[in-house]
């Protein structure tokens, strides 16, 4: 890595990676969407650590996702530059690295003018991490068994909503999950472009149902246009990303680029906001996990065993 003199500023990541996402935002992008090839696109797609084993979760989940190394290589491996050396992998000189995040939990000191000595709290730190294909020496990548045929991954779907109990209706031109009655509303499937649209669809509206207060317990009572309504749909939207990378299905939901304004004011004015967002969503995708036979816990929530213990403004350039 090359070395940089410190000039006593901390960079702020956190807004750094708030700042680039609402740049896209306002592109009409939204940035974590992987283009979609029915004939291509796999389950198991998440980003992971080759050295664990274990997928990035959370907002490493979606920093990852905006890589277009991401979007160009069915590879989904990420490591830091200790764990590419440690197993005599070579990064190639000039590659440019990703950066994720971990909260390490810190106790707190006793101090004369503290009353807190002893409680735990969370302290942000970043590492730098490589993809596979920017890895000389890395094994090649073989997917852990045979892909599903895409029929099968959209009954993967269906049998998420089947198995969680809730009612579906079925009518109408709009999709939503009404709150009052715990009821998801569907248009007819001859609305649907293709299958894997409704199971995106689907999936995204009963991302919203685990808020309900027999589930996840969250707030559900913002109202069309405000800034409570926005969150909701945020975490809606990136809850059913981390579903759809699970199962191997899209996420791109027809009419919510609506929402890109509403989102770019939600993380303008707080810049903690994506990180609570990505964390809410995950627990949303687990709930919704929790009914699919094949799911299993493989999480990762940053800095995997033997991470590279860089500071958070080392250089992203492998020398």
């Amino acid at each position: 890595m090359k070395n940089f003199k410190n000039t006593g500023v901390r960079k702020d990541h956190c807004q750094e990676l708030t700042d680039r996402i609402v740049t896209l935002l306002e592109t009409g992008t939204m940035p974590w969407r992987k283009p979609w090839d029915a004939n291509k696109c796999v389950a198991a797609n998440a980003p992971m650590n080759p050295v664990t084993g274990r997928a990035y979760r959370g907002i490493n989940a979606v920093a990852l996702a905006m890589s277009p190394l991401s979007f160009t290589t069915s590879d989904p491996r990420w490591c830091t530059l200790r764990q590419a050396n440690e197993r005599s992998w070579q990064i190639r000189k000039g590659e440019r690295s990703a950066l994720i995040f971990f909260y390490k939990p810190i106790e707190l000191r006793q101090s004369d003018d503290s009353d807190e000595a002893g409680k735990i709290i969370p302290l942000l730190r970043t590492y730098l991490v490589f993809h596979a294909s920017q890895i000389e020496g890395i094994p090649e990548y073989v997917p852990a068994g045979i892909p599903k045929p895409l029929f099968e991954r959209v009954a993967d779907a269906d049998l998420i909503i089947k198995a969680s109990g809730i009612r579906v209706e079925i009518g109408g031109n709009r999709a939503f999950y009404r709150p009052s009655n715990d009821q998801i509303q569907m248009p007819p499937d001859a609305a649907f472009q293709s299958p894997e649209g409704w199971a995106a669809t689907i999936l995204h509206e009963f991302a919203h149902a685990t808020g309900a207060k027999h589930r996840l317990d969250r707030d559900l009572t913002g109202r069309f246009g405000s800034s409570a309504y926005s969150r909701e749909e945020l975490r809606a939207e990136l809850a059913s990303m981390f579903v759809g990378d699970a199962l191997g299905l899209p996420t791109d939901v027809p009419n919510h680029t609506s929402y890109i304004q509403s989102w770019i004011e939600v993380l303008k004015s707080d810049k903690r906001e994506l990180f609570r967002a990505a964390a809410d969503a995950q627990r949303m995708a687990d709930y919704s996990l929790t009914f699919h036979a094949d799911s299993r816990s493989n999480e990762d929530d940053g800095a995997a065993a033997g991470a590279d213990d860089s500071p958070a403004d080392a250089s992203n350039i492998a020398a």
